[in-house]
């Protein structure tokens, strides 16, 4: 039983640094600082702009530690066992998101690929990223921690659209045919919404499932003898 609920401790915090070690496979090409490298080479039309490289660069270094962090945000053994170890990684994911990454990511937004259909979907999310985290930080500033669980769920599922993207544009290019731009616009709407959905769906069955198993409360005594009983 203990080997099972370790595995399971465990499980969340390996898939996250699972996945913020293949994001750090994706970005170590830009630590050259050339201008035609993988994604920048669909930019070379507006690669000029300075505010463009500068949110460009400020979004893709710092969402390394955004998405990193949450490996010790939401392990319930880290919060009993090393409740610093949570706060710390709080503090980092908040910082630099609200102050870097999705500042940085709405600059961005406006000068996506796949014309407006897709950049109205960057557009909607950065500041939705935004306001989720700075929920999830007021909460917890106020120790109102159901709702500051809720808030920075709904965060991370923002978060985690990165890499949804990228795993829905592969089983996209597997499974179906469609052209560039129209796989770019479906993939940039259903990444975090979906994402979004599915937290949505288990904060209610959370909500739901704690009302429906809490034991009744028993009735208080009157303090009157019943009458079956004299």
């Amino acid at each position: 039983m203990k080997l099972i609920q370790y595995i399971r401790n465990s499980c969340w915090p390996i898939a996250i640094l699972f996945f913020t070690y293949q994001f750090f496979l994706i970005i170590a090409p830009y630590t050259s600082w050339q201008l035609d490298v993988d994604f920048l080479i669909t930019k070379q039309h507006i690669i000029h702009l300075i505010h463009y490289r500068a949110a460009f660069y400020a979004h893709i270094f710092s969402s390394i530690f955004v998405l990193a962090s949450g490996a010790f945000l939401f392990s319930k053994y880290i919060l009993q066992k090393a409740p610093k170890l949570h706060r710390y990684a709080g503090r980092i994911y908040v910082v630099a998101l609200l102050l870097v990454s999705a500042p940085s990511g709405f600059v961005m937004s406006f000068y996506a690929n796949g014309g407006w259909p897709a950049k109205l979907s960057f557009i909607i999310l950065a500041p939705l990223w935004w306001y989720f985290t700075w929920k999830g930080f007021d909460t917890a500033r106020k120790r109102k921690f159901a709702e500051h669980k809720k808030w920075m769920l709904r965060s991370y599922a923002i978060t985690l659209s990165a890499v949804s993207l990228r795993v829905y544009q592969m089983l996209l290019g597997q499974f179906l045919y469609l052209d560039p731009v129209t796989q770019y616009v479906l993939v940039s709407w259903t990444a975090w919404l979906g994402n979004w959905a599915a937290v949505e769906a288990w904060i209610w069955w959370k909500t739901r499932s704690s009302f429906s198993f809490s034991p009744a409360p028993l009735p208080r005594p009157s303090g009157k003898v019943s009458s079956l009983a004299a």
